[in-house]
Parts: structure tokens; sequence; C-alpha cells
């Protein structure tokens, strides 16, 4: 198994490896937004892994952590939530991770942290759990150093790392909990709770963690440009997953098909010689793309991505897509609107959109066979246009779009 983990890319350290058995381990999960984002797939596939070998995965929400915030590669302070906001971001996220997790015939154990803290006062926590630990040893995490050297830290934050250690040692004690897993930004708060079981209990147990994804610029894998990325399709759509991930870089792609992929390394290797040999076709970022849509948004979301990517980049018929989905697409070019109760000639149309300023120049483009509505050339400046849409995509020559609302 931990060949397998580092042969993916998926085994950055580990402690205590000697003690690692098949055990119940757990993956926390951060709940302090409204949905899951698609790095968070890496821990979640890592504990599908772990789980067909044999491992029982506990996932813990941080019902209390969450309202603390995790000092790990933050630059600075969290804004704090209250208990009502944190509690529908659990729900939200449990739904998700339900949902991928029976796609891979998975049943984790779901946990929360707020129900084993909540009562526990602060001097008891103090005496039990803080006097374990030394200042020097918390200072020397990177987690907390990186901090006091930018911004500094505040006592709230600083104590996240010992209540991440209770979690380990509650689960290690109630539910045989012998291994925890992580990305390596949390190595720090992970083997503190190695060192509150080893201190309390003399008992043995062990962290996993792999490396964070990031691209050449620094970024975190799954944030683009404008936003990030998702699970949710109410705030990113199976076509714009499906998009972000058929761009990848060449460079990139074969490492994240390991990673997200669950075909065996043997047909990896296949697609990757298919893709050196061929990387115009992006065989394998068509791969990777349809396999993680197809394991956040299921076979009906990812077909219709792929009918979208075929229709809007094969020259296709615009009609066939929904219109939520061209308003998406085309959120950022040029936008115009018109009323559905006007009598408007293609030249009509594409003066008003802006493409052109004139009929004489509406006839010319036309006449060279430069626009298209709906991904349909336009052959007769005087043809008049249906406006039975409330989207209409209008293109001049190859790349320039423009998108008008009918109202």
């Amino acid at each position: 198994m931990l060949d397998e983990l580092e042969n993916r890319g998926l085994l950055f350290d580990i402690a205590n490896k000697e003690a690692l058995t098949p055990c119940p381990f757990y993956l926390g999960i951060d709940p302090t937004a409204p949905s899951l984002q698609i790095g968070n797939l890496v821990g979640l596939l890592t504990t599908a892994r772990l789980a067909q070998a044999g491992f029982e995965p506990i996932i813990l929400f941080g019902g209390a952590t969450g309202s603390i915030g995790d000092p790990s590669g933050k630059s600075a302070e969290r804004k704090l939530l209250d208990r009502s906001e944190i509690q529908s971001n659990i729900e939200a996220q449990k739904k998700q991770v339900n949902e991928i997790f029976s796609k891979l015939n998975i049943t984790p154990k779901f946990v929360d942290n707020y129900d084993w803290t909540h009562n526990v006062s602060i001097l008891d926590f103090l005496r039990d759990i803080g006097k374990h630990f030394t200042v020097n040893y918390m200072l020397a995490k990177d987690s907390v150093k990186n901090r006091i050297e930018g911004d500094g830290i505040s006592f709230t934050e600083f104590t996240y790392m010992l209540l991440q250690a209770f979690d380990f040692l509650f689960l290690y004690k109630n539910y045989g909990c012998k291994l925890q897993v992580g990305g390596s930004d949390q190595w720090g708060n992970m083997t503190a709770g190695l060192e509150l079981i080893r201190r309390k209990l003399s008992g043995e147990a062990s962290v996993l963690c792999w490396p964070l994804l990031t691209d050449k610029a620094g970024r975190k894998f799954g944030k683009s440009e404008s936003d990030a990325i998702w699970l949710d399709p109410k705030l990113t759509s199976p076509y714009k997953c499906y998009q972000y991930l058929l761009n990848v870089a060449d460079d990139e792609v074969i490492k994240l098909l390991k990673i997200f992929s669950f075909k065996s390394l043997n047909d990896i290797s296949a697609i990757e010689s298919e893709f050196k040999a061929a990387p115009e076709k992006r065989t394998a970022q068509k791969e990777l793309a349809e396999s993680v849509t197809k394991l956040v948004h299921g076979e009906e979301k990812t077909a219709e991505a792929l009918n979208a990517t075929s229709v809007l980049f094969g020259g296709g018929d615009l009609n066939q897509l929904p219109e939520t989905l061209l308003k998406e697409v085309f959120s950022e070019v040029p936008h115009s609107r018109v009323s559905k109760d006007e009598r408007l000639s293609a030249s009509d149309l594409f003066i008003k959109a802006g493409v052109v300023k004139s009929k004489g120049e509406a006839k010319r483009l036309i006449s060279a066979g430069g626009a298209y509505i709906q991904g349909t050339r336009i052959s007769d400046p005087d043809e008049s246009v249906r406006l039975d849409r409330s989207v209409l995509i209008l293109r001049s020559g190859k790349k320039s779009y423009f998108l008008v609302e009918v109202s």
C-alpha cells in the first residue's frame, strides 16, 4: 500500500512507519466553507485508497477547530464563523463526501470534534492537554514559526495544534484510531497528536502525509485565476470543472492522473505513451477531466460537459446547449440586450451587439463568411433573426464572441 502511494506521488512523509498496520484512521476536514474544493479530493481519494487496502476510514469535521482557525499555510488570521454557519457547512460537506465515497463503495464513519470539546472547561484542557507541550516545542512547528516571522499569530490560532492533538488522542482512546492522514502542511499538527498519545497513554500511533499540490506560481491546485474550483455544482459548474482539468499543463497531467485516477499505474503508463506520441490530442487531459468530473458530478453531468466542449470547440450548433451554460461560458465577452419584440435582420443584430458599426461593415463581414449566430454561419445580411431564445451568441471571425440577451 505504501509503495502504491509513493509511486502515485502521494507519500511525502510518514512517522512511526513500523507501527503501521490496517486500523481505523482519520482525515480531518475544515468546515469553514459551504463546499469542498477540488484540492480536497487529494485527501479523500487517498483515504479511499487506504480503505481499499483494509484500513477503516473516519472523516472528522472540525466543528470545534473550524471555529478557531488553522494557521497552517495561512499568512493572516481567518474570519471566525458562528456555530450555525459551521454546522451548515458540515452538513453540505458531509453530503459531498458521501456522494463521492458511494461511487467507490466506501462507507466512512463521520465524527465532529465539537461533540467532545464543547463541554471541556479551559482549566481541564490546560491541565490535561496543555501541560504536555512546551512552548518551545510549539514555536518550532513551521505553521507557527512562519506566522511569527510574518504578521504574528493570535493565542487563539496558536492553540489550534493542541486541539488537533486532543482529537487524535480522543479517537485513539474511543475508536482505536492509530493513524492520521493529511497534507504536508499539517505535519506539525499531526505529530503533536503522536506526542500527546505517547505522553498520556504511552501509546504508539502513526501519521502519513502527502505533498501539497501547487502550480508553477505556487498556488494550491484547484485555484483558478478568478476563483476556486468547488465541488458544489452551484458554485462551479461541471462544465467549468471539466474545462479546468482539460487545460492542465502537459508537464503536470500525468502526475495528476496518478493522484486522481483509479486506473492502474500500468494503464496510466500506456496513456502517457500515447500522450507523448501526440500531445496535441490531449489524451491524458481528457482522461483526467472525464474521470474526476464523473466522480464528483456523475455520468449525466459529465456527458453534458463533454457535449458542451464538443459543440463549443468543434463549431457545432449552440442551440443544443442550455442558455445558463452559454451565459457562464461567455460571461466575460461583450454583452448587449435586445427586445424579443424587435424585428431584426442579421446586419441589424450585429450592429446592436457592437460587432460592427454600420450595415456596410456588416455586409462585408457576412459576405466574407466571418459572421455566425449560435455557431451557424450567416450568408444573407438581410435574413430575419429569430429572437426565441433568451441568449444568443454571435461570432466574428474565429475568436471574437459577443453575447446578446433577449428580454
